[in-house]
């Protein structure tokens, strides 16, 4: 019974959430190799390398300035040896944004790419990421859609695994598990294209799955925290203030010394936080492994002073002082999209997602051709039980009545069905 019952919640349940996990697992996949892709297409990003140290971030405060336009500044970014640096303005509340690419040897802008929600160049990334979110619905709708398709998914890789597992370990039953027969029809391939590569791609997928909840839903993320720290409450990034008793005004030299206190530490890049209020505070993140997020040191500073503010959460401080449960936690994107491994991870996030994707198709496959095959079984007994019955009808004569009675209602009932 439990065998059946969860054979029939496999299929309704992918059935019916299967678009969504093709959607999702395609422009993943997609996803994977946003950086590598864009690079191909975008010159700008990157610079030659000079034997010589960066520029300080006024001087590319002081380059971007004519092009911010009557935007404040609100991030500096130095990325690794080799990439340009960018001075980027966001404003949240009207959904625009400028980008501004820097030489960091130079200071010479490279490009400047700027938008809004109503008003802005095609982007194909953005594009897949807002499939990726919420199918490209608004994302109040479209987020706990896709939130609720990936959670029937996590059910499904487990329910999947139940259903794969051999009832004995013996020769024919792992060749039929852990190999497929290419050499067999089209329906016994995509048979163990379902089952084979759902198995081998099983605990990537989970791993990626839940990695993808921590957004989809606060109630999951919280628990995921609360397993992972063996206790420990979830607390939200408090909000850091600058004492706004000191009556002077900030100077874009205290981000110089923050720039030249925290470049001389070992890193991959820096992103600075820069104010736009006077009770804002100067904030400093220094990247320790390139190309992911996760190995980060958070510094917050007071703008005026430059006194050290100290944050909370699992994304504050730093990274070598962080619990297991916070590291876990900060590296929850990089998981996600395979960065954790590096190059290999990623490749192999991209793999397994497609695999994800083919998973709805070729189950649904597996279970169109078991209806159809039924169906003509069905056919089959119906057209031999009416021979039969046209059979005894040409010794109709030669039966007693109550016989005849019976074969007539016989035929009736088959002809009914």
């Amino acid at each position: 019974m439990f065998k059946k019952v969860n054979a029939w919640l496999h299929l309704w349940l992918g059935i019916s959430s299967g678009i969504i996990v093709v959607i999702v697992s395609i422009t993943g996949c997609i996803y994977v190799f946003e950086n590598e892709i864009r690079g191909l297409y975008e010159p700008w990003r990157f610079v030659k390398v000079q034997n010589k140290t960066f520029v300080k971030p006024s001087e590319l405060l002081a380059a971007a300035s004519p092009f911010l336009k009557d935007q404040k500044p609100t991030s500096i970014i130095y990325n690794p040896k080799g990439e340009s640096s960018e001075v980027a303005s966001y404003n949240r509340k009207e959904g625009s944004f400028i980008n501004i690419y820097v030489n960091p040897y130079t200071a010479n802008v490279l490009k400047v790419k700027s938008g809004s929600r109503r008003n802005s160049e095609f982007d194909f990334f953005r594009f897949i990421l807002n499939g990726h979110r919420a199918l490209w619905l608004p994302y109040p709708i479209g987020r706990p859609i896709v939130g609720v398709g990936v959670l029937i998914f996590v059910f499904l890789l487990i329910s999947g695994l139940i259903l794969w597992w051999p009832k004995k370990l013996n020769k024919s039953n792992i060749n039929k598990s852990f190999k497929i027969n290419w050499g067999a029809k089209f329906k016994r391939v995509n048979y163990d294209f379902h089952n084979v590569l759902g198995f081998y791609s099983m605990i990537f997928l989970l791993f990626i799955s839940l990695t993808g909840l921590v957004w989809s839903f606060e109630w999951f993320s919280k628990s995921l925290y609360w397993v992972t720290t063996g206790g420990n409450t979830l607390v939200e990034r408090n909000r850091l203030k600058s004492d706004t008793t000191n009556l002077s005004d900030f100077q874009t030299s205290n981000i110089d010394k923050v720039w030249f206190s925290l470049s001389k530490k070992p890193n991959e890049g820096m992103y600075i936080t820069v104010p736009k209020k006077p009770a804002d505070v100067l904030g400093a993140t220094l990247y320790l492994r390139s190309g992911t997020y996760y190995k980060t040191d958070v510094y917050s500073f007071d703008q005026k002073t430059l006194k050290p503010l100290k944050s909370s959460g699992p994304f504050a401080g730093k990274y070598d002082q962080a619990s297991i449960g916070d590291k876990l936690r900060r590296m929850n994107y990089d998981i996600h999209i395979g960065a954790i491994l590096g190059i290999p991870g990623k490749i192999i996030a991209f793999l397994v997602s497609l695999i994800s994707a083919s998973l709805p198709i070729t189950g649904f496959v597996i279970w169109w051709g078991k209806n159809k095959k039924s169906k003509r079984k069905t056919k089959n007994h119906k057209d031999e039980r009416l021979k039969a019955i046209s059979e005894e009808q040409l010794n109709i004569k030669h039966t007693p009545p109550i016989k005849r009675r019976n074969v007539a209602i016989t035929q009736l009932n088959i002809n009914k069905q």
